[in-house]
């Protein structure tokens, strides 16, 4: 079904379904408002909260805070990124105001309002500051693994382009992989356990990096 519902978005333009089911949401809410009038918010990847209701409030781990949180727990080893290129993030607490705003702005107008809520213009960050403020801020506040001990972070591999990442993948993953499966083979599925799960891992990162990659070289901003 994954690979279906991002083979419909390919075909009407949209890089994966995720923004592909954010357009068709639209849809149905203008097909079915009625009367209503409606005001869409568009916020860009929405973070940790910046005040409200205190600093650093966040509901579960996704988007960008995933790869900061492998980052700190150092199971991050290489980031995919065109350094030069500006992500734009918004607090979520950002995003609420936005939205109560909006409403009461527009109450009693007519609908059709679009609000693009996001941070770049103001307040532009790279995936270079990125980098830099996630290791000052994990070198001066560690985490600690499962055993009590910090875990230290140091400088990750930056991959510009998805040749050298491809590349990166091959030689420090996909050879092993292969290597593990003729293992395996050769004794009877004794690997298999082992085989399977880095498998599973590989094939998940591939399917993010395909899911986040029009993000990490967008350069329209």
């Amino acid at each position: 079904m994954k690979d279906l519902g991002l083979k419909r978005a390919n075909i009407y333009g949209w890089p994966n379904t995720y923004v592909f089911t954010k357009a068709l949401g639209e849809m149905l809410v203008g097909a079915l408002k009625g009367n209503l009038p409606v005001v869409i918010i568009r916020p860009t990847i929405v973070t940790s909260t910046y005040k409200e209701p205190f600093p650093g409030w966040v509901e579960g781990v996704r988007t960008i805070d995933s790869m900061i949180v492998a980052y700190g727990k150092g199971k991050l080893s290489c980031f995919l990124a065109d350094l030069d290129t500006i992500f734009d993030a918004i607090p979520a607490g950002m995003v609420v105001n936005a939205m109560l705003v909006a409403m009461v702005a527009h109450a009693n107008e007519a609908d059709g309002i679009i609000y693009h809520v996001g941070s770049s213009m103001r307040n532009p960050v790279r995936y270079s500051n990125l980098r830099d403020y996630s290791f000052r801020y994990f070198t001066s506040k560690p985490l600690t693994n499962k055993d009590g001990k910090i875990v230290k972070v140091g400088t990750v591999t930056v991959l510009k382009s998805m040749d050298s990442f491809r590349t990166y993948m091959f030689i420090r993953y996909m050879l092993l992989l292969k290597g593990l499966e003729l293992a395996n083979k050769a004794f009877c599925q004794y690997f298999c356990g082992k085989y399977l799960d880095l498998n599973r891992k590989i094939q998940i990162v591939m399917r993010l990096v395909d899911l986040y990659r029009p993000y990490l070289f967008f350069n329209g901003v």
